[in-house]
C-alpha cells in the first residue's frame, strides 16, 4: 500500500483493515470467510446491503449469491438470486471497480425484483482468485443516502484482494480436508477389507465371520445399524433370513420376503439401492429390519462370482448426519464383496465338514455292522447249531458239553461286546475321567496287540474335570491313533503322552513301527472318506487345536494340541497346524 493509499484511507481505517485482515485469513471455511468479508465490507463503508455473487465455472454468470442486512423475509419475498444480468453483469464483462449515484437510472439496470427493498447508490468490486476473477463485491445504499467515495472504493478493493487470499486459503484448506477425510475412509475400508481376508484364512466358523462382517460394515459408513440377509437354506426359495446385525437395531422378523420388497429387489436385480426418504418408499419395510424410524438406508448386494448371495443393509447415518452418498455406496459394494467369498467360503467348510461327518459316521457303522456280522452273529449261529443237536439226539454227556463249550463262547462274545461298546463310549471316560480312561486304552490295545506299551498321562486339573466334548476329542484321537499302531504300523513300542498346562492340553502317540506316507493317505481319505487321519484331523480341527504326523521308516509320531475352554476351528494364529510327512511307506488306517 502507498502513502497516497494511507493518505485517502485514513489512520484509523487502516488500523480496522488490518486487524479484519488478520481475521479474514484466519477463517478456514469458505463460508466463513465471506460472511466476514460482507460484515467488515458493510461496516467499514456505511453500505446498508453487502451482496458477494460467485462466478460459474465458465466465468459468464453467476452461480452463488450471499447476502448480507438482508433478513430471512425479505430474502423469501425477493425469490430466486441473480444470475450476474444488467448492472451486475458489467463487472463480470469488465472485472474493474464500478461506482453509481443510482442503479436505477443506468441504462443496463433491469430494475429490481418484486418485495427487494429499493437500490439506490451502488459500489462494486472483482475478486480475483490467482489472476482469475472468482466473484465480485457488492455494496449500495450508503448511509444517509451519500454517493460511496474513492476511499470506500479504495477500502472494498483492499478488502476484496484481502478476501481472495483468504477464500484461497480456506479452499485449500477444505481441498486438504476432503482428501483427509476420503483417506481416512480409504484406510477404514483398507481396514475392514483386509479384516475380511484375514477371516478367509483365520476363521472358518460363520457365525463369527457374520459377526465380523456387520461390525465392520457399521464402521465403514458410519451406520445406526447394519444387517445382513443370506438366502434362508431350511427356508421357502422366496425369503432371506436375518443373518446376523449390529447397532441399534433389534430385526422384528427372521425372515422377509424377496418378492415385492427392496431387499429382494436387490438380491434379485444384484443392484445397489439408495433410499432417501425411507417414509416414501412402501416397498422397504424398515419395521421388520429393526428401526421402524429410520429415516435413510443403504441396500448392496452380496455377489460371488456373479451369484448373489445375500445382502448387505445399513441404516441411517449415525450423528444425525445426511443420508448416505455415492461414496458410501462405493465402499459399501466394495466391502460386500469380500464379505461375500468370506460367506461363501464359511458355508463350503460347514458343508464339508457335515459331508466328512456323514461319511465318517456311515464308514463307523459300516465297522460295526462287520465287527457283529464276522465276529457276534456267527458266533450265535454256531452256537445255535451246538444247542439245537445236543437238544435233539444228544445223551446227558453231550448236553453238559455242549452246554459248557456255549457258555464259554458266550463269555467271549460278552467280552467282545463290551470292547465294541468301550470302543463307541468308554465307561471309564464317563465315570473316571480321561487320565484312567487313556490309561485303560493303552493296556488294552497293547494286550491286544503284544505290544510295549508307555502311558504317561499328566492332568493337573486341580480337581476338576476337562469339558465332557475336550474329553472325548482327545480320547478319540488317541484311539485312532492306537488302533492304526495296532493294525498298520507293524510296531514293537508304543508310547501315550499328555499333558496339560493353563492354556492347552498336548497329545503324542509314538510308534517304533515302519512308518507311511502321510500325504498318499491324506489323498486316499479324500477319495474314499474314512475314520481314520481324516476323522483325527476333523476332531483337532472342530476343537480349535492343531495336529502333526511326523513319519519315518524308524517310527511315526501323531502330535495334537487342544486348547483348554473353546473349540472355534482355529488354532495357534488362526488356524490347525498342517500335517508334515517324511518318508514313504505304507498308508496307514483304521477304516
Amino acid at each position: 500500500m502507498s502513502d497516497d493509499d494511507f493518505a485517502r484511507l485514513g489512520a484509523e481505517r487502516i488500523q480496522r483493515l488490518a486487524v479484519i485482515a488478520r481475521e479474514l485469513v484466519s477463517e478456514l471455511r469458505t463460508d466463513e470467510v465471506l460472511d466476514h468479508l460482507l460484515a467488515t465490507a458493510r461496516e467499514l463503508t456505511g453500505a446498508r446491503y453487502a451482496a458477494l455473487g460467485v462466478l460459474d465455472e465458465q466465468r459468464t454468470a453467476l452461480a452463488r449469491f450471499v447476502t448480507s442486512g438482508v433478513d430471512d423475509d425479505t430474502r423469501r419475498l425477493i425469490g430466486d438470486p441473480p444470475r450476474g444480468r444488467g448492472v451486475l453483469g458489467l463487472l463480470i464483462e469488465d472485472p474493474e471497480p464500478l461506482r453509481l449515484h443510482d442503479v436505477a437510472s443506468h441504462p443496463r439496470s433491469f430494475g429490481v425484483p418484486t418485495g427487494h427493498p429499493p437500490v439506490s447508490t451502488f459500489l462494486g468490486v472483482p475478486l480475483v482468485v490467482r489472476g482469475k476473477a472468482w466473484g465480485n463485491l457488492y455494496l449500495t445504499n450508503k448511509a444517509g443516502g451519500a454517493d460511496f467515495t474513492d476511499r470506500d472504493e479504495e477500502t472494498a478493493v483492499i478488502l476484496a484482494r484481502w478476501a481472495a487470499i483468504a477464500i484461497e486459503n480456506a479452499r485449500l484448506y477444505e481441498t486438504l480436508d476432503a482428501e483427509h477425510e476420503e483417506l481416512a475412509r480409504s484406510v477404514a475400508s483398507l481396514r475392514a477389507m483386509t479384516e475380511i481376508s484375514t477371516a478367509l484364512g483365520a476363521e472358518t466358523e460363520l457365525a463369527p465371520i457374520l459377526d465380523l462382517i456387520v461390525k465392520r460394515a457399521r464402521a465403514l459408513v458410519a451406520a445406526r445399524g447394519v444387517l445382513v440377509l443370506l438366502r434362508d437354506p431350511g427356508g421357502e426359495d422366496d425369503q432371506l433370513w436375518v443373518a446376523a446385525a449390529a447397532g441399534a437395531i433389534v430385526p422384528a422378523a427372521q425372515r422377509l420376503a424377496i418378492s415385492g420388497t427392496r431387499v429382494g429387489e436387490v438380491f434379485r436385480d444384484g443392484v445397489p439401492l439408495r433410499v432417501d426418504d425411507v417414509a416414501a418408499d412402501l416397498a422397504l419395510d424398515v419395521a421388520a429390519l429393526g428401526a421402524p424410524d429410520a429415516a435413510t438406508a443403504l441396500l448392496v448386494p452380496m455377489a460371488y462370482r456373479r451369484r448373489v448371495v445375500g445382502v448387505l443393509v445399513a441404516l441411517d447415518r449415525r450423528g444425525g448426519t445426511a443420508a448416505f452418498r455415492a461414496r458410501d455406496e462405493e465402499l459399501l459394494r466394495a466391502f460386500a464383496a469380500s464379505a461375500a467369498t468370506a460367506v461363501v467360503t464359511a458355508q463350503s467348510v460347514e458343508v464339508d465338514r457335515l459331508r466328512v461327518a456323514v461319511g465318517a459316521a456311515d464308514a463307523e457303522r459300516a465297522r460295526w455292522a462287520r465287527e457283529l456280522h464276522d465276529e457276534t452273529l456267527q458266533t450265535l449261529g454256531g452256537l445255535h447249531v451246538l444247542l439245537a443237536g445236543a437238544a435233539h439226539g444228544g445223551d446227558g454227556d453231550q448236553v453238559r458239553a455242549a452246554v459248557r463249550i456255549a457258555a464259554e463262547r458266550v463269555a467271549d462274545e460278552i467280552a467282545a461286546l463290551r470292547a465294541l461298546i468301550a470302543e463307541l463310549r468308554p465307561a471309564a471316560l464317563d465315570e473316571l475321567g480321561l487320565g484312567p480312561a487313556l490309561t485303560s486304552l493303552v493296556r488294552r490295545v497293547a494286550g491286544g496287540e503284544g505290544l510295549t506299551a508307555i502311558a504317561d498321562v499328566e492332568l493337573d486339573t486341580n480337581g476338576t474335570r476337562l469339558s465332557p466334548d475336550l474329553e472325548t476329542a482327545v480320547y478319540r484321537v488317541a484311539q485312532e491313533a492306537l488302533t492304526n499302531v495296532a493294525k498298520h504300523a507293524r510296531a514293537d513300542r508304543v508310547e501315550l503322552h499328555v499333558t496339560k498346562d493353563d492354556d492347552a492340553v498336548a497329545l503324542s502317540v509314538v510308534d517304533d513301527g515302519g512308518g507311511f506316507d502321510v500325504a498318499a493317505a491324506a489323498v486316499a481319505e479324500t477319495a474314499a472318506p474314512g475314520f481314520g487321519l481324516a476323522g483325527m484331523r476333523e476332531r483337532v480341527m472342530l476343537a480349535g487345536g492343531g495336529l502333526t504326523i511326523d513319519s519315518a521308516s524308524d517310527g511315526t509320531t501323531v502330535s495334537a494340541w487342544f486348547p483348554v475352554g473353546g473349540g472355534g476351528g482355529a488354532g495357534a494364529g488362526g488356524q490347525p497346524a498342517a500335517p508334515s510327512a517324511t518318508s514313504s511307506s505304507r498308508p496307514r488306517s483304521s477304516a
